[in-house]
């Protein structure tokens, strides 16, 4: 019988839906561990970001995949950079035939596992140092300093986008591979619960779902639809437990 192959994460918070990597390492480790490999994912401590209520699910919604909770320094810019070293560490002196890597920053700490011998993947989100919160001070040279540690120390560096492949064939001359996210095929279910709890009824309304982060481009969706002569109505809705406004567009086809 042959030795199942061992591989071990980092860079998630933790195995939820709480952003794109977490999505991703969550959707890539059940699939690695139906396909026989034996995983274990290194993930933050700390509380998940809508509450303590959901750690719980974190911890146990996931049969076959390993976790283990790493020290985490639960303050701004600290706890990625924490949590990282530690599971570089853990990985490096772990039993296992690769570490995946998962962002720019955590992937800063790529040349610990392989100095003990580890095959290193570094999958690279996108260009970090780049995004508006990280644009200026340390955190952007420290994110900056983890794309070129990945670009010199990872046996492989996967990349989600051609734009972001270009740049590391231009900016260090590293080949990659492209390998963009996949989605699950939708289940269909009818629309009930918008039509329920906001009034809002099917072709109606335009939904803009994401991060309100300058990069996501929402502004010029609110710009490009008061220039739409349309009679729908455009509502912007944000949880208030994030301080964010409630607030709504109003278009009546009005020239």
């Amino acid at each position: 019988m042959s030795k199942k192959l061992a591989i071990a994460m980092f860079g998630q918070k933790r195995l939820s839906r709480e952003g794109g990597v977490e999505i991703v390492v969550k959707e890539l480790c059940t699939r690695m561990v139906q396909n026989g490999c034996d995983v274990t994912c290194y993930n933050r401590a700390g509380h998940h970001v809508s509450g303590a209520e959901y750690d719980d699910a974190g911890k146990t919604e996931y049969e076959g995949i390993r976790q283990k909770f790493v020290p985490t320094i639960e303050r701004r810019g600290l706890a990625a950079v924490s949590s990282s070293a530690f599971a570089a560490l853990y990985s490096a002196f772990g039993k296992y035939d690769v570490v995946h890597i998962h962002a720019e920053g955590p992937a800063f700490f790529c040349w610990i596992p392989k100095l003990f011998g580890k095959r290193v993947i570094c999958t690279i989100h996108g260009l970090d140092w780049a995004r508006e919160k990280w644009k200026f001070g340390v955190g952007s040279k420290f994110i900056r300093q983890g794309e070129k540690n990945a670009a010199k120390y990872a046996d492989e560096v996967i990349v989600l986008s051609k734009g972001v492949q270009d740049y590391f064939k231009e900016t260090y001359g590293r080949e990659t591979h492209f390998i963009p996210n996949g989605v699950n095929r939708p289940q269909i279910r009818e629309a009930k619960l918008i039509t329920d709890h906001f009034g809002l009824e099917k072709d109606s309304y335009i939904l803009f779902l994401g991060r309100l982060v300058p990069e996501k481009g929402i502004r010029y969706l609110v710009e490009a639809f008061k220039n739409v002569k349309t009679e729908k109505t455009g509502h912007c809705r944000w949880l208030q437990r994030y301080g964010f406004l409630y607030g709504g567009i109003e278009r009546t086809g009005e020239g």
